[in-house]
């Protein structure tokens, strides 16, 4: 159970990340694409922002604000490039 916890903190809030980024009316997949999207892009740089400290960074990085931080940056920004991909591949259409 507590192999869980980081990965369903970073799912929430990159689902929420996601759904911010989605506030954009044109980076929008809709709520559901948004949710998502987020969800997935918090638990990869969820996954991946531990491996990047230092050891300054350790105790933040590996507590529930960095697994929190990460989900909701990762939601955020994973929804931002879904988003633009899909408003470029509209525009040629």
């Amino acid at each position: 159970m507590d192999a869980l916890l980081p990965i369903v903190l970073q799912l929430i809030s990159g689902a929420v990340g996601g759904n911010i980024a989605g506030a954009v009316k044109n980076l929008s997949l809709g709520t559901t694409g948004n949710t998502v999207a987020g969800g997935i892009g918090g638990v990869i740089l969820g996954q991946l922002l531990p491996l990047l400290n230092n050891g300054s960074l350790d105790s933040l990085l590996n507590g529930a604000i960095g697994q929190l931080a990460g989900g909701g940056i990762g939601g955020i920004v994973l929804t931002a490039i879904i988003g633009m991909i899909k408003n470029a591949a509209a525009n040629k259409a």
